[in-house]
């Protein structure tokens, strides 16, 4: 195949659609197969995903990945799940609905620098296995938490939805953030629609539509960085 497709490819990827699958439709559309990323989306998530083709990129994927991201996520509040998103089994319910200054407070506690701790369904391996494959079996194990940076806004807040903006650094769990903040506020909660905006200096705007990519006519290649 032509040298001009590879590069580096920004791709908004769809909610329902995992990371890998991507990567798949990319190797049949190129027929390259050295082509990596540099951070998968969980499947109920969507929004900017890169993807890396061909050797020279995928050499790139450490330092993309330690790059800031940014999300809008909404966090549904009362309900907690095993997994801590919407794809877990509920495990508790609560009543309480907190006030709009007391959900302020509660993220005042999650800006600047924390400690935060990766969750179980996660692929974080611990002493070489995945922690969901753990999970999975019902096992449940202590994890080191992790300085993480973190910088929060409040969008909306019309109980039980709980939208905020978040820029935070490598290794941050969107997910474990809506845990904590539930926690933190005596109510419990889940992470119920996550949207990558940003990542690196790659915004939604500069990605090419993954929905699109089995037509044709549509011109991926002219989103491709070299």
């Amino acid at each position: 195949m032509p040298q001009q497709y590879e590069g580096i490819l920004p791709i908004i990827k769809p909610t329902g659609k995992t990371s890998f699958s991507l990567v798949a439709q990319l190797r049949k559309l190129t027929r390259i197969k050295k082509i990596g990323h540099s951070g998968t989306l969980d499947p109920f998530a969507s929004g900017v995903m890169i993807l890396l083709i061909g050797r020279q990129y995928t050499r790139l994927a450490d330092k993309i990945q330690s790059e800031e991201k940014e999300y809008r996520a909404t966090i549904h509040l009362g309900i907690t799940t095993d997994t801590y998103d919407t794809e877990g089994v509920s495990i508790a319910h609560s009543p309480y609905i907190p006030s709009t200054e007391q959900v302020e407070q509660t993220l005042l506690q999650f800006q600047g620098t924390i400690l935060q701790t990766p969750p179980m369904f996660s692929a974080k391996k611990v002493q070489g296995q995945k922690l969901y494959e753990l999970a999975r079996k019902g096992i449940t194990i202590e994890r080191t938490a992790v300085p993480v940076t973190l910088h929060i806004t409040l969008l909306s807040y019309h109980y039980p939805q709980l939208d905020i903006h978040v820029r935070c650094s490598k290794g941050t769990y969107i997910r474990s953030l809506a845990f904590d903040i539930g926690e933190q506020l005596g109510c419990g909660a889940h992470l119920s629609q996550l949207i990558r905006t940003k990542n690196g200096c790659f915004s939604l705007d500069d990605c090419c539509d993954a929905l699109q990519l089995a037509d044709a006519t549509y011109d991926w290649t002219s989103y491709l960085k070299t």
